[in-house]
């Protein structure tokens, strides 16, 4: 506790540095699996191939990615870009089957009644189908945003400054104390992250708390 309070700074520093990096990816990863999931949920024969593709993204190793992608980009290896495209695309494999799973759970009867009062296209998205499927969306992104926040932690192998410095400084110096603080830190962060997208779900989907009434 003592070692915590002494190094505050260090650790709102870090944490902020932790934030951004899995924050930032979890918006843009969302912006893109919009579209592949609206794609993929309205073509049956996409639907496959697409979930299929996204979803192995998932499985490459976050540390070869870190490492791999400075080569791509042409980005340095400390670089925080490198890890911001890297936790993108592992929000966007997370993320697309999310999309695309709220979006078909939408009932067509609903989209029917849409369509009979005028909603074509992109309008009846906006309006109904993005709307109803809130909350199967937000469910996702609280699974992403865990998710991100665990793999950012990685990025300290390669000297990425975040909360993840604690874990491998700790046990380089054999220092259980540091480690717990990293551990804590990041799973407050994801308890953040996780509040965060309730409330916006909740402020989002007026009518479920109507419904729960």
């Amino acid at each position: 506790m003592t070692w915590a309070l002494d190094h505050l700074s260090e650790i709102l520093t870090r944490a902020g540095q932790h934030a951004w990096l899995a924050g930032l990816p979890l918006v843009l990863g969302l912006v893109i699996a919009l579209p592949l999931g609206w794609l993929a949920s309205r073509t049956s024969w996409l639907r496959a191939s697409l979930l299929t593709t996204t979803g192995l993204l998932y499985t490459i190793p976050s540390l070869a990615l870190f490492i791999l992608l400075p080569s791509i980009l042409g980005t340095k290896i400390l670089d925080p870009v490198n890890v911001i495209v890297a936790m993108t695309i592992y929000t966007v494999a997370l993320l697309t089957r999310t999309v695309a799973d709220g979006l078909s759970s939408v009932d067509p009867s609903t989209r029917q009644a849409a369509i009979a009062m005028g909603y074509g296209g992109f309008a009846r998205f906006r309006a109904v189908d993005l709307p109803l499927a809130v909350p199967v969306i937000a469910a996702g992104l609280r699974v992403a945003a865990v998710s991100n926040v665990s793999i950012v932690s990685v990025a300290s192998l390669i000297g990425i400054s975040q909360l993840g410095y604690f874990l491998t400084d700790g046990y380089a110096r054999s220092f259980p104390t540091e480690v717990w603080v990293g551990i804590i830190a990041c799973l407050l962060l994801a308890l953040v992250f996780d509040l965060v997208i309730q409330v916006v779900s909740r402020a989002l989907t007026p009518w479920t708390r109507a419904v729960a009434a």
